[in-house]
């Protein structure tokens, strides 16, 4: 098992930046993906952001792309979303996942195992 925790959410207007974490324990070197995704109210989750843990190969959604960058620190089992120039339209629950295993996308929410209990991100016009 792996338990994933995230921090850093919070209200900011538009134009800003926040720094989201999330902190990995438990079997943390099973871990082959970890990712970051948002739900916004009345939407479906969507896919944000991911990193290869081995390798640190990086993955980025066309909406967030020049934007948030996403990085991990495996001494700390943490990974970073770095986020920048942000809009009204990246409020949303932000939650990190892992995927023990590659499932041919990194993109969908069923490659993942793993969820933390996610983040509000709240950016005011």
């Amino acid at each position: 098992q792996v338990q994933l925790v995230e921090s850093g959410g919070g209200l900011v207007q538009a134009g800003g930046s926040l720094r989201l974490s999330c902190a990995a324990s438990g079997r943390t070197f099973s871990m082959y993906t970890m990712g970051w995704f948002r739900q916004a109210p009345g939407k479906e989750r969507e896919f944000v952001a991911a990193i290869s843990w081995s390798f640190g190969n990086t993955y980025y959604a066309d909406s967030v792309k020049g934007r948030f960058t996403i990085s991990r620190d495996n001494a700390k089992n943490t990974v970073y979303l770095q986020m920048n120039s942000l809009k009204p339209e990246d409020t949303a629950v932000y939650y990190c996942a892992a995927a023990s295993a590659y499932r041919g996308s990194y993109v969908y929410t069923s490659s993942y195992d793993y969820w933390g209990q996610g983040t509000q991100v709240t950016v005011s016009s």
